[in-house]
């Protein structure tokens, strides 16, 4: 019974030295397949199982640098050898880092490069996976976690206000985690043992979530057939948080001043005012003074609810964070969906810092959620999405010069006209003897 022999991918613009390669392999019985660019290299990865690469680093238009870095994230288990002409001790650190662990200097011998490929063969066989130890983590503040200079400067002003009933505005962008700062300033403060309420004010439609927050009374509209408290009676002797504060419309604006100036609510259809007794966080990720230039926000709210304001900011900014949310992820869920301790392959945490996180903590979560639930018992870097991995820019080879394009644009309208060329200058809104001369 015949094995099957590994599939190699020759890289390199020398089509000689490619022929070479090609004939020195296939007397092994090796199959290969030959690009003479980055950008052909890239497409026959994409739609052959390749067990080993072997490229030059000197390239024309992109180099194998580039090569070495996106086959580490998108193909790291296959082995990778380099050959190059022109060598150097920071070339040599560079493949190294991009898990190369041999490197051909040109010339060199077939037996040589025999040799380098069966010990790359043999790496990538023997080559076992380095779980992520754990990561030494201060102390979490309730449930928030990191050590990041942003987060400790969160944690300070939380400090300062949990104990008294002061209102409070948390800012900063979607999935930052504005409401677990929110939580964070009631449950480790004083009152914590009053309730805590929670309210998306973008998720109410805006003719409800007046009535919802402040309750309404029997009659009050068409279908109030009995009185209801709303959020705020709710809330009372706690906390109400209202999220995405910007939503709210100027009547829900006008009522919410009255809370806070009187600490009374009056519901809707209602007369009688109700006091009150809570503290007031809100929060949301919409510019609020632009909102007041555009006389969509009360100014006047707007100061009444920023008398301490907690910016949190984006996960892009506390990159030294991502390690220890990635391990309560991985701990959280890996009990949930594997009922063990699902760990994380090294490779993982440097594409994770690098990422920009436009979504956040919220991003970063449902990630490794996806992850834990397509690994086993560790988590790798095939288990990430291919937005995460690096990518190589590739020029648009469709760019072509204006002339080429205007030539081409008149021959399609000639076509079009069956080569009538008053018609076609007519529709190219040009006269003959112009038509004729971009002809020539």
């Amino acid at each position: 019974m015949a094995f099957l022999k590994e599939n190699v991918l020759l890289v390199d613009d020398d089509v000689h030295i490619l022929e070479l390669l090609q004939r020195h392999l296939q007397a092994l019985d090796y199959h290969t397949f030959k690009a003479v660019s980055v950008r052909e290299a890239v497409t026959i990865l994409k739609d052959t199982k390749i067990d080993v690469l072997i490229t030059d680093l000197n390239m024309p238009e992109i180099d194998g640098f580039e090569l070495l870095k996106f086959t580490a994230e998108h193909y790291p288990n296959m082995g990778k050898l380099v050959i190059t002409g022109f060598p150097s001790i920071q070339d040599s650190l560079t493949v190294i880092q991009s898990g190369v662990v041999e490197y051909l200097t040109k010339p060199f011998t077939k037996q040589e490069l025999i040799e380098a490929l069966h010990k790359t063969l043999a790496q990538n066989t023997s080559a076992s996976k380095t779980i992520k130890n754990h990561v030494e983590v201060d102390e979490p503040y309730g449930d928030i976690i990191g050590k990041s200079k942003g987060i400790k400067h969160v944690i300070q002003l939380i400090e300062r206000v949990k104990n008294n009933k002061a209102t409070v505005f948390i800012s900063g962008e979607s999935g930052t985690g504005k409401e677990l700062v929110a939580r964070s300033i009631h449950y480790q403060g004083q009152f914590s043992r009053g309730p805590f309420i929670a309210v998306n004010c973008g998720a109410i439609p805006e003719n409800l979530l007046e009535a919802e927050l402040f309750g309404y009374v029997k009659g009050a509209f068409t279908g109030a057939d009995t009185n209801r408290n709303g959020f705020f009676q709710a809330a009372n002797g706690g906390t109400i948080f209202l999220d995405e504060i910007g939503n709210a419309s100027l009547a829900v604006q006008s009522r919410l001043l009255r809370v806070l100036q009187e600490k009374e609510v009056v519901k809707v259809g209602s007369q009688k005012a109700e006091k009150i007794d809570l503290r007031i966080i809100t929060a949301t990720n919409s510019n609020l003074k632009e909102m007041i230039k555009n006389q969509t926000f009360r100014d006047d709210l707007y100061y009444r609810l920023t008398v301490v304001e907690i910016y949190v900011p984006p996960l892009r900014d506390r990159k030294e964070d991502i390690a220890h949310l990635a391990e309560k992820f991985l701990y959280k869920y890996g009990l949930e969906y594997k009922d063990r301790l699902i760990k994380m392959d090294t490779n993982v945490l440097p594409i994770l810092e690098r990422y920009a996180w436009p979504g956040n903590i919220r991003e970063l979560e449902n990630i490794l959620q996806r992850a834990i639930i397509l690994s086993d018992k560790l988590v790798t870097v095939d288990a990430l999405p291919e937005s995460l991995k690096y990518n190589i820019s590739f020029s648009d080879s469709d760019f072509v010069p204006l002339k080429e394009m205007e030539k081409q644009y008149i021959l399609k309208v000639l076509h079009a006209c069956n080569q009538n060329k008053t018609k076609a200058s007519e529709i190219l809104q040009i006269n003959r003897k112009t038509l004729r001369e971009k002809l020539k």
